[in-house]
């Protein structure tokens, strides 16, 4: 096989997808997965793991502080400036990839793909979001969804995916969206309808409310018409929608959801994650 590819980092989905790529007759190379459980080669340094390699895999998220990579099976701290100087010249992909990442791609020449921002994969991957948010509302709630008010913030792929799914369990189904074509997209699939205008007023009848709008929607204003009751989901990534102290404040519960895929569905992300490398190794070919 002619590529070598590299793990760097990274949580149970990477340590899956280098199992299924060793699999496929790759060879591959590790680094600051030391505690997973796992037979890859496991190398010493950064150095030796991207010594003549072809590919460099990292974490998803890359950092969740912008200064040191994502090593949950790993005691190192490895910090982004530490990567970014062993990979120079070489091809890295990775998710949720930062600009601080990107400044050090482009002084030390690092061809960088951020695999998060392709569209198959963005697609797929809500297919675990939209499973993880129901399994939260199952567990977190004392009533059946069957039957529940629940309400879907946004119409975007999470929305849409997610209210498939939960139609099909039989909740009271609304969902309410910016976009008039997304409200005729919500009226075409039998859902009902809240204009975002009308949000206030029809707060207050929710049992269950998820949030997948990348925006603060959740406000002082809004939280305050949310019944104690009701549990809130919020999906949405960094910064999220929901404003968490004002809901502290008022006693509301809310749950910030993020990462799902990898959390709920490790080897399926990983799957999907392969999937989408393979793609990216064919156009490249191309």
């Amino acid at each position: 096989m002619a590529e070598n590819i590299s793990i760097i980092g990274g949580d149970l989905r990477i340590v899956k997808l280098a199992e299924m790529l060793a699999k496929d007759k790759y060879k591959i190379k590790t680094f600051a997965i030391e505690n997973a459980d796992c037979e890859l080669k496991k190398c010493n340094t950064i150095k030796e793991a991207v010594q003549n390699t072809d590919i460099v895999i990292g974490p998803i998220p890359l950092s969740k502080n912008n200064t040191q990579i994502n090593t949950p099976f790993s005691d190192k701290t490895i910090t982004i400036e530490e990567l970014a100087k062993e990979l120079r010249g070489k091809k890295f992909i990775a998710g949720s990839i930062k600009k601080e990442f990107y400044e050090y791609a482009k002084k030390y020449q690092i061809e960088t793909i951020d695999i998060l921002e392709r569209e198959e994969l963005a697609i797929l991957n809500t297919i675990a979001t939209a499973e993880g948010a129901i399994q939260i509302a199952m567990e977190e709630t004392k009533k059946t969804l069957h039957s529940s008010n629940v309400l879907v913030l946004g119409f975007g792929r999470v929305g849409k995916i997610l209210a498939n799914k939960l139609k099909q369990i039989g909740p009271n189904l609304y969902c309410t969206a910016r976009k008039n074509v997304d409200l005729a997209w919500i009226k075409a699939y039998g859902y009902n309808v809240i204009p975002i205008e009308n949000l206030n007023e029809n707060l207050n009848k929710f049992d269950i409310i998820i949030n997948t709008i990348p925006a603060l929607i959740l406000k002082e204003k809004e939280l305050t018409n949310i019944n104690k009751e009701c549990l809130i989901i919020d999906l949405a990534s960094i910064p999220g929608g929901i404003d968490q102290n004002i809901a502290k404040k008022q006693g509301k519960k809310v749950i910030w959801a993020l990462a799902l895929p990898g959390k709920v569905a490790p080897l399926t992300s990983a799957e999907y994650i392969k999937d989408t490398l393979y793609n990216i190794m064919k156009e490249n070919k191309s």
